[in-house]
């Protein structure tokens, strides 16, 4: 006897998600680190070590990362950061300095940032347990403006900065448009708050060098949507679930 179309839905079997997915939607890390850490002989899938990414799983699967099995899906997550100067942002500095993640509250589960700051750098940063997000968030095409206040030496010329917002090229590398002002000089040293959309490697610090200036502080005041406001040096704050739903770009599911 057939089975009617809804009898064949229900028994379809569950459609399987490359393991690197899997892996970064769980917030252990990110697609790409991922297929290194199964490159590396860190993941096993039903007992045998993965040697490629190329491996689709379900829920039927035993997935152990690290000797640790995977946890489940999880309610996906954002918190606010204020991360002071001198800590790295990564779970494993080879240095051996302080990362941001051994300085997180008691209860916080394993979290990932959403992009980063450098050693010297302070203010608002997101987190979240879910990898999948951080990569979506973290591109430049969300348009998101990240803004800092900046502390620099030297008597700044608001022309120079002016002309930031045509784009800039340092050794060979392009910096999209930043708009720059200043707000204050003090002797010496002066304020300039700097906004952008996309935000390379120190790209602060290396954009007023060119212009002569060296960077003494740098706090990131808001990331998109999220701002730091009057957050305490080091304190986590959980992202409501409104707050989220209106922020997160339509194309990426929550859920």
């Amino acid at each position: 006897m057939a089975k009617s179309p809804s009898q064949n839905k229900h028994h379809e079997p569950e459609k399987g998600e490359r393991i690197a997915k899997v892996m970064a939607r769980a917030g252990l890390c990110s697609r790409r680190e991922a297929e290194r850490w199964i490159a590396d002989g860190r993941v096993s899938v039903d007992g045998k070590i993965l040697t490629t990414p190329a491996l689709t799983v379900t829920s039927l699967n035993t997935v152990v990362v690290d000797g640790k099995p995977l946890a489940g899906n999880e309610e996906t997550k954002v918190w606010r950061y204020h991360k002071p100067a001198g800590l790295i942002v990564s779970h494993n500095d080879p240095e051996g300095r302080t990362t941001i993640f051994e300085r997180m509250p008691p209860g916080m589960p394993r979290v990932i940032s959403i992009g980063r700051l450098d050693l010297n750098s302070e203010g608002l940063m997101l987190l979240t347990n879910n990898g999948e997000l951080a990569r979506h968030m973290e591109k430049p095409d969300t348009g998101w403006i990240r803004r800092y206040r900046v502390r620099v030496n030297g008597r700044v010329d608001g022309a120079a900065l002016a002309k930031l917002e045509k784009g800039v090229t340092i050794s060979g590398i392009r910096y999209g448009a930043i708009k720059a002002e200043l707000d204050r000089q003090q002797g010496a040293n002066a304020w300039v708050t700097m906004a952008l959309t996309e935000g390379k490697n120190r790209e602060i610090r290396k954009v007023m060098e060119h212009l002569g200036y060296q960077v003494t502080r740098l706090i990131r005041t808001t990331y998109g949507p999220f701002q730091l406001g009057n957050m305490a040096r080091g304190a986590v704050t959980e992202v409501s679930r409104k707050m989220l739903r209106e922020s997160v770009p339509n194309s990426f599911k929550l859920d």
